[in-house]
């Protein structure tokens, strides 16, 4: 996993109740090569043929990683929560959370790449 250095220094500069959770998504989801990171909308981002989802910074009850174009994810994702037709969010409440999801995490990330590439 290659971590962007201006993401690392996002990080420890952040401060939040379930940081530990958040810094596991993110290493879940770059133990994907295709994926890369980035810093926009002051906002870690996980990219690979465009932008696929950020953190949301400003939520501190919970993690927040907003798919900006969710509904187009082919393939059944239960912790894509969401009914709009663009956007969907995954939520969690800690670290035991992330690990609990790690499969499906795992599976958003390769359905992403591979609708991309």
């Amino acid at each position: 996993m290659g971590t962007n250095p201006e993401v690392d220094a996002w990080f420890a500069a952040y401060d939040h109740p379930a940081k530990d959770a958040m810094l596991r998504v993110r290493q879940i989801v770059l133990s994907d090569d295709r994926m890369t990171e980035t810093i926009k909308w002051k906002s870690p981002t996980f990219m690979y043929e465009g932008n696929m989802a950020s953190f949301n910074p400003r939520t501190k009850a919970h993690v927040s990683l907003m798919f900006h174009t969710g509904a187009s994810i082919p393939g059944d994702h239960p912790l894509l929560q969401g009914g709009g037709e663009t956007a969907r969010y995954m939520t969690f409440a800690d670290l035991s959370e992330v690990e609990s999801a790690e499969s499906q995490i795992r599976a958003v990330v390769a359905a992403w790449c591979e609708s991309r590439g």
